[in-house]
């Protein structure tokens, strides 16, 4: 093994060979975009819509600020608020479940399944109420949840089922992709996403017209035109300077989503004998590898060993939300959901994007296998 000193550090993340490859392009665009003089709400942003919704196999799709407000404004959408409940998963970010409470409804967490990292539809019955109005299952690290069973549970029950599909652009669930399958799709832009811009911004996707007009108010101010307002609405736009780059890189994200399955396929190859349990792929479907998250009883071990190799890894998520102090009044206690809870003590996400080198692969697999 090398020395530390003598390597390159490998980081989790790098966006810089995209970048330049859609500078030129993109620069262009903002050029464009200054000389016409509309920023908000433009002919970039109409035209993404229409791009993302026709990708995705989604009837519409409604640019807003970010994947946060993307879920915030399908529950208001649906008419979810006070004294409703939400069941989801606490094994997800932290805005998942921010969401349900900022419409002032009650997230209900349920244990997950321990291969997937994704909700498990076998707990979910036993947590329905009369209030129960939705579910949200999250396609977490870019793995699509067991959207079948749960789109069975939602219509016996009558829920509407809401995918945060923030970590999962380009997943799917047998034929389709995620964000075509619930009531609504909620996509992050963030910049480490699969498909995302240089800053913040989110899409909502829905096959219904009328969800769709709705959400098209309350982006805007509950506007219908200009200064008359239906709703009580949010100012959550997407501008079109981002707009005029995530339609660029839709272009290419098939090639960044192979981009990402050549790194995991390479992971699961140099990674087969190191003891990990390496990521579960879908049998009918495909898992978008936003992340690639790996799972060990000694992961801080196995982190502290990549940090002194200068090899970058993150933790997602150390701390379930059922557990978290500001659900602390929810009453949930630690033991309660023993998969979620083992999973955050155990799991490791390696670095992966598109354009990682295959030295830096090879670097990877070297010092989690101690070499």
């Amino acid at each position: 093994m090398h020395a530390v000193t003598d390597v390159k550090p490998v980081p989790f993340l790098d966006l810089s060979g995209e970048y330049q490859a859609l500078e030129a392009e993109w620069f262009a665009l903002i050029r464009e975009c200054g000389q016409s003089g509309a920023f908000i709400l433009g002919k970039n942003v109409t035209a993404l819509e229409q791009e993302f919704a026709r990708y995705v196999g989604a009837q519409h799709a409604v640019a807003v600020a970010n994947g946060t407000d993307a879920l915030v404004l399908s529950l208001r959408a649906l008419d979810i608020g006070p004294g409703d409940e939400v069941i989801t998963t606490p094994f997800t970010f932290f805005a998942t479940a921010e969401a349900v409470t900022i419409v002032g409804a009650t997230p209900v967490f349920v244990d997950i399944d321990a291969a997937s990292f994704n909700l498990d539809p076998a707990q979910i019955a036993a947590r329905i109420t009369p209030r129960t109005r939705a579910i949200i299952p999250v396609h977490l690290y870019g793995n699509p949840a067991a959207m079948p069973a749960i789109q069975v549970i939602a219509q016996q029950h009558k829920l509407a089922v809401i995918e945060d599909c923030a970590q999962a652009f380009g997943a799917q669930s047998g034929t389709q992709r995620v964000g075509s399958l619930g009531e609504t799709g909620c996509f992050s832009f963030y910049p480490t996403k699969v498909l995302g811009c240089y800053g913040d911004g989110g899409m909502i996707t829905t096959h219904s017209a009328e969800t769709a007009d709705k959400l098209r108010r309350l982006r805007n101010h509950g506007a219908v035109q200009p200064f008359v307002h239906h709703d009580v609405g949010y100012n959550s736009r997407l501008d079109e300077i981002q707009a005029a780059l995530l339609r660029l890189k839709l272009k290419r994200v098939d090639a960044a989503l192979a981009g990402r399955q050549r790194v995991a396929s390479a992971y699961d190859e140099g990674l087969r004998q190191s003891g990990l349990a390496l990521p579960l792929r879908p049998r009918d479907g495909r898992h978008a590898f936003n992340l690639y998250t790996v799972r060990s009883p000694e992961r801080d071990r196995l982190r502290q060993r990549l940090t002194e190799a200068k090899v970058a890894s993150s933790v997602c998520y150390p701390v379930p939300l059922h557990l978290q102090q500001v659900y602390a009044g929810l009453g949930y206690r630690a033991g309660d959901l023993p998969r979620v809870e083992a999973a955050a003590q155990e799991v490791l996400s390696l670095p992966i994007f598109p354009d990682m080198s295959d030295a830096m692969i090879r670097r990877v697999c070297e010092v989690v296998g101690g070499k």
